[in-house]
């Protein structure tokens, strides 16, 4: 009589197959080098007793668990949940699963959080990591193997792959100049988000090659809410035109002018940065830069693959926003114009 699903163990399947545990545990493991009838017997013997190894067993034969973590400052952002679709969906092709953990926008909570997934796990992967260089550099030897989304540092050892925020919130604006708009708000970002920093150097860029513009800083942070709550700040400024942090950060900013009986982009023209699938869909659609976050996600598995197989990685990748008009960009109004200009 054949043994029931579930209850079948190791010992069975030895014994059906006429062979020591340890011979099966190797057989199922990838690891028998002896003969093949050996092992073809074990296999058809783990057919018939519908054997299925256990993951905690066979996790302790190989010393690894076959899963890898993912830290993000937060999974709501649907530019994060891009980059995880992607490296789960092509570790999972290599058998591989993904752990997530979310450090809610904290980066005093980002390290311990770090080491104690990473001890669960045989690598890690941080996206958009918050916490201080100096600190990453430290906790770099206890998350190795480790791969960077959204961050470099040149004292970490570690595959980077980032994208290049700089250029694209350029690209932004340059693009609200040929508008005509001369007097812009950037609702920053998280104060110790690195991407923010890069955006905020992208604009001083700008402001160094169009000295008749000026930017406004405007607080704001990474969610619509935060959004929706500087609208008030953006309109009382003055400005024509105004940069969001990302697209979530945007459709919230939208979303309170309008409450204020602002239109978009009639009164003020507004920009987001991603290009999540909602970008597209809101009313109006969202001019943005941008990125394919989940493409991220994929190079994030390869090079973490490689690592983990003793390979080389292959070299960091910083990847080119690309600008994307749509409608809540417009010409600036002739009267915001003299506005600003005065």
């Amino acid at each position: 009589m054949t043994a029931q699903r579930g209850n079948v163990t190791i010992a069975d399947v030895a014994r059906h197959a006429g062979v020591s545990p340890a011979t099966v545990s190797r057989v199922m493991n990838g690891r028998f080098s002896g003969e093949p009838e050996v092992a073809e017997r074990v296999q058809a013997s783990a057919r018939t007793l519908a054997y299925a190894p256990s993951p905690l067993a066979r996790s302790l034969a190989l010393g690894r668990t076959q899963v890898v973590a993912f830290v993000v400052p937060d999974l709501a952002n649907p530019a994060f949940q891009s980059v995880l679709a992607g490296l789960s969906k092509t570790a999972a092709a290599d058998g591989y699963r993904v752990l997530v953990a979310d450090s809610a926008e904290s980066p005093d909570d980002e390290g311990p959080l770090s080491v104690e997934i990473r001890r669960r796990t045989d690598a890690i992967v941080l996206c958009a990591p918050r916490m201080p260089d100096e600190q990453l550099t430290a906790l770099a030897g206890q998350l190795q193997p480790l791969v960077l989304i959204n961050r470099t540092s040149p004292t970490v050892p570690a595959p980077s792959l980032a994208i290049d925020y700089r250029a694209g919130i350029f690209a932004l604006a340059a693009h609200l100049h040929a508008l005509g708009h001369r007097s812009l708000a950037y609702v920053y970002g998280p104060e110790r988000s690195m991407s923010n920093a890069r955006r905020e150097q992208g604009l001083e860029d700008f402001l160094r090659e169009h000295p008749d513009s000026r930017v406004v800083r405007i607080a704001a942070g990474a969610g619509s809410e935060d959004g929706r709550r500087a609208a008030a700040a953006v309109f009382d400024s003055g400005v024509s035109a105004a940069l969001a942090f990302n697209d979530l950060v945007a459709v919230g900013l939208v979303g309170g002018l309008r409450e204020l009986g602002v239109s978009v982009p009639e009164d003020i023209s507004v920009t987001g940065f991603d290009d999540i699938p909602l970008a597209q869909y809101v009313a109006p659609a969202l001019t943005t830069a941008s990125v394919s976050h989940s493409e991220l996600g994929v190079l994030a598995w390869r090079r973490m693959r490689a690592l983990m197989s003793g390979e080389q990685p292959g070299h960091d990748v910083v990847f080119q926003p690309r600008l994307e008009v749509r409608a809540s960009s417009g010409p600036v109004r002739v009267a915001a114009a003299e506005a600003g200009a005065s």
